[in-house]
């Protein structure tokens, strides 16, 4: 009872204490986000297009990207744990999580053909170490217009929850183009000619889907003069009455009158020419079909990461690089990189292995593989250490070189290495020649 007592008394709930926020003025309210980008690949006309974006972009996000030093070589060597590192990992903006700021980049990206990401919040002074402004948050916006030395920016305020279009200068913001432009965005490509088949296999759809029953009737008598036709017209608005009125649709004619239904389907090659294009489309993306269902080999998903994955983050962050990483900081070994964790395809069959090729090879510590497995490390130092498990250490199993090792015979079971061996052999010899059994 203490203890519920002591809670209700430090505790705070939300709905306490707020009778007078539901007056307050907080900006202007929407339905749905205002800052999330809209694309022009989405609806129910080209939801294929959508969906493969999306799942390029999803993947895209998955790859970690990092702002690390690195050696002469390029190689990683420390992750610089700092406000721009903080961008692509744990928080872009109010509004989004570092994650969803790459997708963000690249869904963009597919969308518009190229986009503009722009530092938000900067420091106000240059860095002395690294040359250069501190930047905490980031958005990405739609270019509006082309300059010489600008460009004109359709950017989300976070301030007044509005839009806003502003000039920048090209040097202060990473503009990011798509690698394969002339596959996506181009207006005689691949994919403008899918989403433009698509839309006329859904108009055909919304047509053979309208409801009309697409009859002829055929009359007893010729409806050449204009007297005939106007009785014509008169039988079929009286049919049309009747199937209206009628409970179930049913309509009576003359024994003299013929129906003729036409609502049968008509042949036509458009939906193999969308087939055609969508394959061609996969395969000029450098991926295919079975990469988005989800049952490709580790071939193909290699092929696809290499081809499709790789060019669009290398643009990524090739351009981050090359404007907010300054000529400073880039001698000090500072720079935006990007890995893929290479076990997330391999199946636990095959893991077990590769393990323990890695750990024998001294490749990694059995601490950096359970970190890939998902388990914690152990505080044995042992664990940390590149060395191969299945050998013994000779430290452990010989004495030092300056005590008399070479004890002939050796004990049962106990590990000799080359020297102690011809050791061994040496002294054998010499007690052969003290003996008399052997000259010189």
């Amino acid at each position: 009872m203490a203890s519920l007592r002591e809670r209700l008394r430090k505790s705070w709930n939300v709905f306490i204490g707020k009778d007078n926020a539901q007056y307050m003025n907080y900006g202007p309210s929407y339905s749905r986000r205002p800052d999330r980008s809209r694309t022009l690949y989405g609806g129910t006309k080209q939801s294929i297009v959508s969906s493969v974006t999306s799942h390029i972009a999803i993947d895209c996000a998955a790859v970690n990207v990092l702002h690390a030093r690195v050696d002469g070589n390029h190689r990683y060597v420390e992750t610089i744990d700092d406000d721009l590192n903080k961008i692509f990992t744990l928080e872009a903006n109010l509004d989004q999580t570092g994650r969803e700021f790459k997708q963000d980049i690249i869904q963009s990206m597919f969308d518009e053909g190229s986009v503009a990401v722009v530092p938000v919040e900067t420091s106000d002074k240059i860095d002395e170490n690294s040359g250069s402004y501190k930047i905490y948050t980031m958005r990405v916006g739609k270019i509006v217009a082309w300059y010489p030395q600008h460009v004109k920016v359709d950017l989300y305020d976070e301030r007044i929850g509005q839009h806003k279009q502003i000039i920048l200068p090209k040097r202060e913001v990473a503009i990011v183009e798509n690698p394969l432009y002339s596959v996506m965005n181009e207006p005689n490509s691949i994919l403008q000619r899918l989403i433009r088949k698509m839309s006329l296999l859904d108009t055909i759809d919304e047509i053979s889907g309208s409801g009309k029953l697409d009859l002829i009737f055929q009359l007893p008598y010729s409806v050449k003069t204009e007297t005939k036709r106007r009785e014509a017209a008169k039988r079929k608005a009286d049919i049309e009455k009747q199937l209206y009125e009628s409970k179930y649709g049913i309509a009576y004619i003359d024994a003299t009158e013929k129906v003729t239904q036409l609502n049968r389907s008509i042949e036509n090659n458009l939906l193999a020419q969308i087939q055609y294009l969508q394959k061609l489309f996969y395969n000029q993306l450098g991926a295919t079909e079975e990469v988005f269902d989800g049952t490709a080999t580790e071939a193909v998903m290699l092929n696809y990461y290499n081809r499709t994955i790789e060019p669009i983050l290398a643009a990524f962050v090739d351009e981050f690089n090359r404007k907010f990483i300054s000529d400073t900081a880039r001698s000090q070994g500072q720079a935006i990189i990007y890995y893929r964790e290479p076990f997330k395809l391999v199946p636990v069959d095959k893991l077990a292995d590769i393990a323990d090729k890695f750990t024998r090879n001294e490749i990694l510590s059995s601490n950096e593989v359970r970190a890939i497995v998902g388990f914690k490390p152990i505080d044995d130092p042992r664990a940390d250490e590149l060395r191969n498990k299945n050998i013994n250490e000779s430290a452990e199993v010989l004495p030092p070189a300056n005590t008399n090792q070479a004890d002939y015979p050796p004990e049962e079971g106990q590990y000799l290495d080359h020297s102690a061996i011809y050791n061994i052999l040496l002294r054998s010899r010499k007690e052969k020649i003290q003996n008399g059994t052997k000259k010189l």
